[in-house]
């Protein structure tokens, strides 16, 4: 674990993946493989393969012969897995950090007609009076956004 806890993620690489929470855990499997098990940020995430083989390069550097990586999708990933280091490391790096996913419970989805916009801080001033400028970012997990007070743009990491 205390090597693959230093793999770091591939587009955002100021967090580790324990940081992010896609590395679930790493055991010895009944015939020695050391076996990682790591889940997407969300389904089809382009950085899964290089997790992957960053993870077995830094195990296998470190000596470990016979690494296997595993993918699990159950429970999903959710951006409430983000660490508070990992939260702090993105707003250090100009990246907000999002705010509590909704959970779902099995039960009735209510219908609201209007979504209500989530609180933003600017990670360069802390002004709350900030605009989504765009729900695409510079990767599929991150929107962008503008600060009105300071006026700097900034990625905000979307609440899964």
């Amino acid at each position: 674990m205390e090597v693959a806890a230093t793999v770091t993620d591939p587009e955002m690489p100021m967090l580790t993946l324990v940081d992010l929470g896609v590395l679930r855990d790493v055991d010895r499997d009944a015939e020695g493989t050391l076996v990682v098990t790591i889940t997407p940020t969300y389904s089809g995430c382009p950085a899964m393969a290089t997790m992957r083989a960053d993870l077995e390069y830094a195990l296998t550097t470190a000596g470990f012969t016979d690494v296997a990586v595993h993918t699990v999708l159950t429970p999903p990933w959710s951006s409430d897995w983000i660490t508070e280091a990992g939260r702090r490391k993105l707003a250090e790096h100009g990246i907000a950090a999002p705010g509590a996913a909704r959970v779902l419970d099995g039960g009735p989805i209510a219908l609201t007609l209007t979504v209500r916009a989530p609180v933003v801080h600017c990670p360069q001033c802390g002004s709350v009076d900030t605009e989504r400028t765009s729900e695409f970012g510079g990767t599929a997990c991150k929107a962008l956004h503008r600060c009105r007070s300071c006026s700097e743009p900034f990625d905000r990491v979307k609440e899964i």
